[in-house]
């Protein structure tokens, strides 16, 4: 899904051949592009777009006629911080490169290079670059945070305390409550505010790069390090880290955390001399982190290092005062970025809302506004233009009826098993007067024995693949459910399956998903 009002792909080099190349591959990726020939064009271009313009990620080659990539590295970092920077270079150039990481260089793209690694080097660029335009627009034009209920305003008081201090906080609280929100304010308003606010979500990188993301790698540490390249931590440096989704982070680099929180230093991947980092960290979960240490998947010593300070971030449904004001700063903020009018929302509308469960929290309240903005057919939102969710809830059920197509899919239909489990007395009472369709998609009855029997088959034949196949089987059928509902939007697919961006993409890749 691309961000809309998406800049363009700057890119610089003398090799007309190579501009070409690029431009076409991007085109492709529907990535629109920009082309220069040297450094000064790009600096007269920054100038006459400034204010607002420039590229989204920036490619440029070290070495072109009038002027250097390096030095063209330089002056962007100093004028767009933010701005991820690819350079290209040949592999006779990358010790110069390498020397020249720290002005800030996003990655390395040694000549010649496979034009489809490219591609998927740029688009993670562009992700990196729209998620911090992202985090930006929330800062800066955004209130931080919307609440008046008692529940919210405890949480208001704890980060007023906890502000001015460099103690590690562990933020807790549902998926999509706001716990990255709360690390924000913690930073913006600490001493720490001028500096780097780095944040990672420890669950949505694979295991085998989550160690070289966090402490960085070295040139030559594994197959495919081109170039040296600091971790999450250097680039917090004197700043804050968040660390989301601490509860999934792989044991063996549990260990390596703690000693970074203990003593503040760490080897990079590969490395073999200690660096020195001064970073607070902010980490947050959804999960119950004792049960983890009981059960013996959390270090208990890491916990302890973590638990210094706990701010509990209410569910939604445990405010549910703040609902009509949340959702009349979301149509509004929706009506902003698709550049209509906003939707006023009926007081019906609002007290029906009010009264759904959102196990998607504020998240789920954001995608539903977004919905009403673009689907509702009137100016005004009434009962019956609100989503189907929330009408088909009766305002108890916490569940959502997963789509038919995942009801029908054998092994795939497991995903009706956290619709059923989210039900409570009152909405069983009220599903049981509803019709016998109605209930077929959250009964477990129409896959368990399903899912048995095929187990049973694959395994009385000899195989030993069981658990992949089924695996696979089961992920995929989630995924083109949920991306089904969003009509393929991934992100909106991911925040409904309750996963973080970068594992949609990485499992529908896995699984060969055509979205």
């Amino acid at each position: 899904m691309k961000a809309p009002q998406m800049k363009p792909i700057w890119i610089v080099d003398d090799d007309q051949s190579i501009r070409f190349v690029l431009e076409k591959a991007l085109l492709r990726e529907g990535l629109p592009t920009r082309s220069f020939t040297n450094p000064r064009e790009v600096l007269k271009a920054l100038d006459a777009e400034e204010g607002g313009g420039g590229p989204q990620v920036l490619v440029s080659d070290i070495r072109m006629p009038g002027g250097s990539g390096l030095d063209l590295l330089s002056t962007i970092k100093q004028r767009l911080p933010g701005l991820p920077v690819i350079i290209m270079t040949a592999f006779s150039d990358l010790d110069s490169a390498v020397s020249a990481f720290q002005s800030g260089a996003f990655e390395y793209l040694p000549k010649p290079f496979d034009l489809p690694k490219a591609v998927e080097l740029i688009r993670r660029a562009v992700d990196e670059s729209q998620r911090e335009d992202v985090a930006e627009e929330k800062m800066a034009d955004a209130p931080e945070m919307l609440g008046q209920a008692p529940a919210m305003q405890d949480v208001f008081r704890g980060i007023g305390r906890l502000a001015q201090s460099h103690v590690t906080v562990l933020i807790t609280g549902e998926s999509g409550s706001g716990k990255e929100l709360v690390a924000h304010a913690l930073h913006k308003h600490s001493p720490r505010a001028n500096q780097p606010f780095v944040a990672i979500n420890t669950a949505a990188i694979p295991k085998d790069l989550l160690e070289s993301e966090l402490f960085g790698h070295e040139r030559g540490a594994f197959t495919g390090a081109q170039a040296s390249r600091r971790g999450r931590f250097e680039q917090a440096d004197g700043g804050t880290l968040f660390l989301d989704e601490i509860g999934d982070m792989p044991f063996d680099l549990q260990t390596r955390l703690l000693r970074v929180l203990s003593d503040g230093h760490f080897y990079r991947v590969g490395g073999h001399s200690a660096v020195k980092a001064n970073v607070r960290v902010i980490a947050a979960t959804h999960q119950d982190l004792e049960q983890r240490v009981k059960e013996g998947v959390f270090r208990e010593d890491l916990y302890h290092r973590l638990n210094v300070i706990r701010l509990r971030l209410p569910a939604l449904r445990e405010r549910r005062e703040d609902v009509p004001v949340l959702a009349r700063y979301f149509l509004q903020r929706s009506a902003q970025q698709l550049g209509v009018e906003p939707k006023r929302i009926a007081d019906a509308a609002l007290e029906r809302l009010s009264q759904f469960q959102f196990p998607g929290n504020v998240r789920q309240l954001e995608n539903i506004c977004h919905w009403l903005t673009v689907m509702a057919p009137a100016q005004v939102v009434e009962v019956k233009d609100l989503p189907p969710e929330v009408l088909d809830s009766r305002g108890s059920a916490a569940a959502v009826a997963p789509p038919a197509p995942l009801a029908a899919s054998g092994v795939g239909a497991a995903g009706a098993v956290d619709g059923a489990a989210l039900l409570d007395a009152s909405a069983d009472a009220d599903v049981a007067s509803r019709p016998t369709d109605a209930l077929a998609p959250t009964s477990t009855a129409t896959w368990e024995p399903g899912l048995e029997q095929e187990a049973m088959a694959l395994l009385n034949a000899g195989r030993t693949d069981v658990w992949d196949v089924l695996t696979r089987r089961f992920e995929t059928s989630l995924i083109q459910a949920a991306l089904a509902t969003t009509r393929g939007r991934r992100i909106e697919a991911a925040q409904k399956l309750g996963i973080g961006r970068n594992t949609i993409t990485r499992k529908i890749q896995e699984l060969g998903i055509d979205d």
